[in-house]
This record gives structure tokens, C-alpha cells and sequence, in this order.
């Protein structure tokens, strides 16, 4: 299992596995929920958000942070 952070505040993502750090995104607007999966939404330099990360639900704890 895997645990998703996101900090709605700071607009960060963190993804930790075993304990482990694996992703950390800054400039996150939002976390998407799809068909299956969480898609994390990045804003690059240009204004554009672009999906960096999909992880699927049934194997992620999402927490959602102020």
C-alpha cells in the first residue's frame, strides 16, 4: 500500500512507499480522480498543467492536507 499526500496550502504531492519517499511534486493545482487511478496535475513555466503521476486507487491511501 501507498500513501499519497497532498497539501492543498502548498499545492504539493508527496507519494511515500514502505516508508520510503518515492515522488515529491510542487505546483499542483489539483489531484484528479479517473477511471481507477489518481492523476496528479503539475502547472509548468507556461501556465499548462500537465499530468506528471497516475497511481491506482485501489493501492493508495489518498490524504488530503490544509
Amino acid at each position: 500500500m501507498q500513501k499519497l499526500t497532498f497539501n492543498t496550502t502548498k499545492k504539493t504531492v508527496e507519494v511515500i512507499v514502505e516508508g520510503v519517499q518515492e515522488f515529491y511534486f510542487e505546483n499542483v493545482p489539483t489531484v484528479k480522480v479517473a477511471d481507477g487511478y489518481y492523476e496528479v496535475l503539475q502547472t509548468g513555466d507556461d501556465d499548462r498543467t500537465t499530468p506528471v503521476l497516475r497511481v491506482p486507487i485501489n493501492q493508495t491511501n489518498m490524504v488530503i492536507e490544509r
